[in-house]
């Protein structure tokens, strides 16, 4: 079960030109959306870490996307 909203992700898609989104495929990338999520926030924490600070911050987030 994804724990992001399914409302902001339709409208995400019917942003992108999409008339119609189904069940399925909010579900699909709600799924992606986590998964890049977690890979984004454990490689921050990483930074944070070598940082010696226990707080992730913007500049920790915007690192840890360069690096993957």
């Amino acid at each position: 079960m994804s724990e992001i909203p399914k409302a902001p992700i339709a409208r995400i898609i019917k942003e992108s030109g999409a008339e119609r989104v189904s069940e399925d495929a909010k579900a699909e990338l709600a799924a992606y959306l986590e998964e890049v999520a977690r890979d984004v926030a454990k490689e921050a924490n990483s930074v944070a870490k070598i940082a010696k600070r226990k707080t992730v911050k913007a500049e920790d987030i915007k690192l840890a996307i360069k690096n993957l």
